[in-house]
């Protein structure tokens, strides 16, 4: 144990020199390593697929269902998409050194509040190689350093990832420990990294949600993170049924295994006899099965019950607990009682209605006729995030290159005294 201690605290020591060297680099720099490395990942895709396939060949060892195992491959096109995505980060404004605010101060005092990073990251995620890309790209462009932590899944895959991305940081002059990944599987380095809170700024885990409750426990620095998505549709009785069926079966059935999909539909009573049927035809279509309360199997006698605990629960799956209610507030009451803060869509024509829900619920990001398929950073013109925050503080939503920076005031004067 000793011996761990040492080499996580030697890891640290090293990302927090990274991070000072990386705070004053200068952008052009960043673009550069983000692009050679994309050049990198197209050169050496047979590499990077051989160390893929020996994570791969071990999947069965570890239990992992048909989809994990698709979350691990990386195939061509992904390799190609990993690229990609580094290309579009290197495009993106860099938020270190912007100046966000400006004021004159009657003695003549310049306030500037100007864009500076966060510092050392620690960053825990799962069995998909392509985060490690991902997560470096974002951490370097705005100035942070970064230590990862994978998934043992995906041991070889990312070993391979991050010494590409190592060498190109060295090539392009950058320090070589501003991306450095943990060389050991035992999970009692993650127990001594939250330990650090005197070299690392802030821990951001991506994973399952006993991942992230034990971060969140365990860290003495702070977390950005989301624990689960369970994330509502309600269709107001002002709706467009046309519109609010594609919606719902999107939200719900586009992508199952993400926070951002639907767990629950909430249905005014008025428009339940109408929409539930057509709704349900296109759910039975896509293999959803639906659990509903006792007025939705009313409408539906096939639907199984929906029990309380039913929408209290992520599924991830294909099923939709479903509900109708009465109206507009005891909609918002059942988000407020049993969501999780992350996505929540109302489905009306009404403006007031619209204006109410979004006022009401208290969730990162609240749609209004649209999917809560959306919140995406890319989505939302973010070009990438590194995870989402149900958080207040200090980041909330999806987070990009601006929520891995905070700020510092610059002020420059001529000569003031006080």
């Amino acid at each position: 144990m000793s011996e761990l201690a040492d080499y996580c605290r030697e890891t640290a020591e090293r990302a927090r020199r990274a991070a000072r060297d990386l705070a004053v680099v200068k952008g052009q720099v960043k673009i550069d390593w983000l692009r050679r490395a994309a050049t990198a990942i197209h050169a050496k895709k047979a590499e990077l697929a051989a160390a893929n396939e020996k994570d791969l060949a071990a999947a069965p060892d570890f239990g992992l269902t048909d989809a994990q195992v698709d979350r691990l491959r990386l195939t061509d096109d992904r390799l190609e998409s990993i690229a990609a995505a580094l290309e579009q980060v290197a495009l993106l404004p860099d938020p270190v050194g912007s100046v966000r605010e400006s004021t004159i101060r009657p003695n003549g005092l310049v306030v500037n509040k100007v864009g500076v990073p966060l510092g050392v990251v620690f960053f825990i995620y799962e069995s998909r190689p392509n985060v490690t890309a991902d997560a470096a790209a974002l951490c370097v462009k705005s100035g942070n350093a970064v230590v990862l932590r994978g998934g043992k899944e995906a041991f070889h895959s990312n070993t391979a990832l991050h010494a590409l991305l190592a060498d190109e940081l060295e090539a392009s002059g950058l320090p070589r420990d501003a991306v450095q990944l943990v060389s050991t599987t035992d999970r009692a380095a993650v127990g001594e990294f939250l330990g650090l809170s005197d070299l690392i700024d802030v821990t951001i885990p991506r994973g399952g949600k006993g991942l992230i409750e034990r971060v969140a426990a365990e860290a003495t620095m702070p977390v950005i993170k989301h624990f689960d998505g369970i994330c509502h549709v309600y269709v107001d009785r002002a709706a467009d049924l046309d519109m609010a069926v594609a919606i719902a079966v999107n939200a719900k059935c586009q992508r199952t295994g993400v926070c951002n999909a639907t767990e629950t539909l909430l249905v005014h009573r008025e428009v339940a006899g109408t929409f539930l049927p057509r709704v349900a035809k296109e759910y039975a279509a896509a293999g959803c099965e639906l659990r509903g309360c006792e007025r939705t199997r009313e409408i539906l006698p096939d639907v199984k019950p929906a029990t309380d605990e039913d929408f209290h629960t992520e599924y991830l799956d294909l099923i939709l607990s479903v509900r109708v209610v009465d109206d507009l507030e005891q909609a918002i009451d059942h988000v407020e009682q049993y969501g999780s803060h992350h996505t929540d869509a109302i489905l009306t024509n009404d403006l007031a209605a619209s204006e109410r829900f979004t006022a009401a619920v208290d969730s990162a990001a609240v749609m209004v006729n649209a999917s809560t398929r959306f919140n995406d950073g890319e989505e939302f013109g973010l070009g990438a995030e590194i995870g989402i925050s149900t958080d207040r503080f200090h980041a909330r939503g999806p987070c990009g290159l601006r929520e891995l920076t905070s700020y510092k005031y610059v002020v420059h004067g001529s000569g003031q005294t006080k």
